[in-house]
């Protein structure tokens, strides 16, 4: 599609949204939300005609891209057939989309609950673990983001934490593997893995193995950084967790569905959790949808006990409906094939170059389509761009790079002093390419910052 200019129309829309929404985790006055006019495939654009390369995937979310039209088709039909019902009662969609999902989860997580995204998932899955175990804490790292309800922020480790923090939720954060940023003064991925492993199981010891009801964690870390766990430490996690009778939670919201070249970020570890979160990629965010992949021995529990938790809108049949056509979708494209083939001959080595031409790259890391590049001042003392949670004057090295990826058509994830590179899994070729090129520009603006 030909994007036409039409600004008298997003001056309208600009205008109703500045006087009526209310967005989320921003200051109201302070914002400039671009006003988006279409989106296909990999691209959006406004109201002036302006395309965008989407690196960001809306939140990580669209993983087959912008309006597939199987998957647009699926929904009208669903609603035209039946476009809703309560969760009680058994429907097609809903039926098929448990089906297709458990088929794909590691091991026995044959049981689905679904949610409308990922936060309901982490609320529910705690809440699965707690009535299993009988006991009160959830353990999670500080490097996380889980969600912003009630239990799922207290889980996350970044700031957004901060004015949420009741400080009576339950929740213990320790320290899990990044070698680039150590915490336990590793020199290489064998003794970052040991450490933390170490590090985990004191913090168990001294919380006291039968207060705590689960470790949860990210298989890779999303918004925190993309930092995959280095080898042995998944299974050493799980080997800690079985040792002590705690429920092991694989957060998979943002890195599930074929985001790092496999179904799960978890089936490149070959770890099987108690508890699998899911949303995001499921149906490529076209319908909201989350849900758990539950153990057959957690399902058990509620075998002949009620499990004390719902949602009115759990299992949508639209969502549903387009869960079932974006998997079949995955499947016949072979989506995750291309997501693993883009990141290991498109992306990867092309970071990696970009890297070693621009002094403020100071790590690149990742897998499939899901990678991060650590912007840093200084690669000797590995000194961030900008200053942890950085606001304001301290962000303008990052708000810089921002701006000049956007004047050349990309439209970038940046997080701290990091830029995610988190395009559709079926990106092309030529796409990945000409993305690189932008971030090829746009690095040399973060570069006139450095050291």
């Amino acid at each position: 599609m030909t994007p036409q200019p039409h600004p008298q129309v997003g001056a309208a829309v600009k205008a109703a949204d500045r006087a009526h929404v209310f967005h989320s985790w921003s200051a109201q006055e302070l914002i400039d939300p671009l006003a988006v006019a279409g989106a296909e495939g990999s691209y959006f654009w406004d109201y002036e005609g302006k395309r965008y390369l989407d690196f960001t995937s809306g939140l990580v979310f669209t993983n087959i891209g912008y309006q597939h039209p199987k998957v647009v088709a699926a929904i009208q039909e669903q609603a035209a057939t039946l476009s809703t019902f309560a969760p009680a009662f058994a429907i097609e969609a809903r039926s098929e989309a448990a089906r297709l999902i458990a088929e794909r989860t590691p091991g026995d997580l044959d049981k689905i609950f679904f949610t409308n995204g990922g936060a309901e998932a982490v609320e529910n899955a705690t809440r699965m673990a707690r009535l299993h175990t009988g006991r009160p804490k959830i353990l999670s790292a500080y490097r996380s983001y889980h969600g912003a309800t009630s239990t799922a922020i207290n889980l996350t480790g970044d700031p957004r934490r901060w004015p949420n923090d009741i400080g009576a939720a339950g929740v213990v954060h320790f320290w899990a593997p990044f070698l680039y940023r150590s915490p336990f003064h590793a020199e290489n991925e064998r003794q970052e893995c040991e450490r933390a492993l170490q590090h985990l199981e004191d913090t168990i010891a001294f919380e006291g193995p039968a207060t705590i009801a689960a470790v949860i964690l990210e298989t890779i870390p999303g918004t925190a950084g993309i930092m995959t766990p280095p080898p042995g430490y998944l299974a050493g996690v799980r080997g800690i967790c079985d040792r002590y009778g705690i429920v092991f939670v694989l957060d998979e919201v943002m890195a599930g569905f074929g985001r790092t070249g496999k179904w799960f970020a978890a089936d490149h570890y070959d770890v099987t959790p108690d508890l699998m979160t899911f949303a995001k990629g499921v149906n490529s965010g076209y319908v909201p949808l989350g849900g758990v992949a539950i153990s057959s021995a957690i399902a058990e529990t509620f075998a002949r006990r009620p499990y004390p938790g719902g949602l009115t809108y759990s299992g949508h049949p639209l969502a549903c409906a387009a869960a079932v056509a974006t998997i079949n979708v995955m499947e016949e494209e072979g989506i995750v094939e291309q997501a693993a083939r883009i990141g290991e001959t498109v992306l990867g080595p092309g970071l990696r170059e970009l890297a070693e031409r621009h002094p403020s790259v100071g790590e690149v890391r990742g897998t499939g389509v899901f990678w991060a590049l650590e912007l840093v001042k200084d690669r000797e003392t590995r000194e961030p761009l900008v200053p942890y949670n950085a606001a304001g004057a301290d962000n303008a090295p990052m708000a810089a790079f921002g701006a000049a990826a956007k004047a050349h058509g990309l439209w970038p994830f940046i997080n701290m002093n990091r830029t995610h590179v988190v395009p559709p899994c079926n990106v092309t070729e030529a796409e990945a390419k000409e993305g690189l090129a932008v971030l090829d520009a746009a690095l040399a603006v973060a570069d006139e910052h450095t050291a």
